[in-house]
């Protein structure tokens, strides 16, 4: 058996941890994050044999470690195997699951498990692992406990490629195996016999019929139009544009919060649709259309901003709706469409319902890509979109040139500035809270090709380091932009420096608590508005970076920030602090978002 199989198996669970392992690596696994501990010990040494093929990287804490692969499965669009232990070890996945199904990424979650007769009776670190994570997962289910028997082997193989393909198709997002092992769990004898193995295991055979394929969705099948009349043939084929949308000329399309993996051919296709149809496309700072603005001539970056001002509101208000992708962020925008109930359409390729508005809307089940657009115009025919394109212009303009005009430290500029100074092509990772309304506020239209990443399934700050270093992890010089708190929640993600290929910036607002509650009329009421919302922690970053031997800096100056930004360096972790006032960068929100397109006319 030992010239057939990389080592020479002294136990069953040795057996099946190969044959689960090895079934990955030929169907393209090339990434496993692996916290320490005893029950998952079959499992860990399996992942180790396959090193190169297979990156195993040991993380210690496995909120942190859950993230990292939520981040690096975000970043390469396959699956990332997390493992664990035994016990509350994967009761910590629980919040990077729960992200994962809402944001569409693919995880293969394997807790590992005490056997059926260690269950129930008090033995250590043994709790109810069955359907830990609830309805989150994709697909999830136990394993049998390990057998040499090679009907038992095949069923292994075939579980793991089934599971393989659940965290892809028909949507991405987590699937849940839980495998217990008995004792030993170390590469020691367990009294089974192995050696009729060494004749009846041929791996060439047994793992023929696995192929290194990612599984795309099925293509949108319409009947062809050409197709014989007594033909029942089905062909692939894109979807006509529907005549309503054409006879509209109050039309808009909303390029929502989206993170594709082909983000230049997703702007593209927005882009032609938008053309074909001559409607406006209102982008959100989280779609990756503002930063491919050329392929979008229609483009409104400042709709937020837009509609704070009641009468164009009024003015632009819409007949029909398409909305590409997730809803975007703005409660402005949501409130406008609530308000003016026109007909919508979202379109996603997913079986998630995308309209918590819960409007006049019809779910077309494709991606954007999958329609069929005809001619395209370069300047509008319709008053409606010439509105929108001279209300963007005149507030654009307004945004950019407060903006320059700023030499203070504010939080709001941050955005605005780097939307203009990375790199081409820089991964970023923007963190929620303010630092998410920002970008949608103010980051302007480039061409850039900037590769937004973020965790807005479940709108948390949970893992916001870890999936920042795991989006990083072996990609181009990467760069996060995050608050103090959301940072502070996650600090145990700079454990993993030490694996970290690459380089990550870290741009750090600290203003010293949460900057988005003094947004809300909570903020009125103190107390208990500071120890309870504010909540100031009081953190010198400069020794806690010192303390992960992590590079701090202070900026004091935009001039010195663009200095760092451009050009990043090659590896490393980095913390770029930006000291600033949470009551005056409040003030100033409340003072300036409302006045951006006040004296505007169309």
């Amino acid at each position: 058996m030992s010239d057939l199989i990389p080592i020479a198996f002294k136990n069953v669970n040795q057996v099946w941890a190969y044959i689960l392992t090895e079934t990955l690596k030929r169907l393209g696994l090339t990434c496993a994050i692996i916290c320490p501990g005893s029950r998952s010990t079959p499992l860990a040494i399996a992942f180790a044999e396959q090193v190169p093929e297979i990156e195993a990287i040991s993380i210690l804490d496995e909120r942190s470690a859950a993230f990292f692969a939520l981040g690096q499965a975000q970043a390469t669009g396959r699956p990332v195997v997390l493992v664990c232990t035994s016990g509350t070890a994967g009761a910590n996945f629980y919040s990077a699951v729960i992200e994962a199904s809402y944001s569409r990424v693919p995880l293969l979650i394997l807790t590992t498990d005490r056997p059926p007769e260690l269950r129930d009776c008090h033995s250590g670190q043994t709790v109810d692992q069955l359907r830990l994570y609830g309805n989150y997962p994709n697909w999830q289910t136990e394993l049998a406990l390990p057998s040499a028997d090679m009907g038992m082997l095949a069923y292994l193989r075939q579980i793991v490629i089934h599971s393989w393909e659940r965290a892809q198709t028909p949507t991405k997002g987590p699937v849940h195996l839980n495998i217990p092992f008995r004792d030993p769990l170390a590469p020691l004898p367990d009294g089974t016999d192995l050696s009729y193995l060494q004749s009846q295991f041929q791996p060439e055979d047994f793992f023929a019929g696995i192929t290194n394929t990612t599984p795309f969705p099925t293509p949108v099948r319409l009947r062809s139009r050409q197709a014989d009349s007594h033909s029942a043939t089905l062909t692939a084929s894109l979807l006509p544009i529907p005549q309503e949308w054409k006879k509209c000329d109050r039309g808009i399309i909303i390029a929502g919060v989206a993170q594709p993996q082909q983000p230049e051919e997703y702007c593209r296709a927005i882009g032609h649709l938008s053309q074909t149809l001559q409607w406006p496309v209102l982008a959100e700072g989280l779609s990756p259309v503002r930063n491919y603005a050329e392929l979008n001539p229609y483009l409104i970056s400042t709709y937020d901003l837009i509609l704070r001002n009641q009468q164009l509101g009024k003015q632009l208000a819409p007949e029909m709706v398409i909305q590409v992708g997730e809803m975007p962020t703005s409660k402005e925008l949501r409130n406008w469409i609530d308000a003016t109930q026109p007909r919508r359409w979202v379109i996603d390729n997913s079986d998630q319902n995308l309209d918590p508005l819960h409007g006049r809307t019809t779910h077309l089940r494709i991606s954007v890509e999958d329609i069929k657009v005809e001619e395209r115009n370069l300047s509008f025919s319709s008053d409606y979109g010439k509105k929108w394109c001279d209300a963007e212009t005149q507030v654009r303009l307004v945004v950019d040139q407060t903006m320059e005009k700023i030499d203070e430290i504010i939080e709001s500029k941050a955005a605005w500035l780097i939307s203009e100074i990375l790199p081409p092509g820089t991964p970023l990772f923007i963190g929620n809270s303010m630092p998410v309304r920002d970008v949608e506020y103010f980051w302007k239209p480039n061409n850039l090709g900037v590769r937004s990443h973020f965790n807005r399934g479940a709108n948390g700050i949970d893992g916001t380091l870890s999936t920042a270093l795991g989006m990083a992890h072996r990609q181009q010089s990467s760069v996060m932009l995050t608050g103090d708190l959301a940072l502070l929640h996650d600090t145990n993600g700079f454990l993993i420096r030490n694996k970290f290929v690459g380089h990550l910036t870290i741009v750090l607002i600290n203003n010293n608590g949460g900057g988005i509650f003094e947004m809300l009329p909570i903020a009125k009421f103190d107390p208990p508005f500071e120890e309870f919302f504010g909540t100031p922690q009081d953190i010198n970053f400069s020794q806690l970076c010192a303390t992960y031997n992590v590079q701090h800096e202070l900026i004091t100056s935009w001039q010195q920030l663009q200095q760092r930004l451009n050009p990043l360096p090659a590896k490393g972790i980095r913390v770029l602090e930006l000291q600033t006032n949470r009551k005056l960068d409040a003030k100033w929100r409340q003072e300036n978002l409302i006045k951006f397109a006040a004296d505007i006319e169309i």
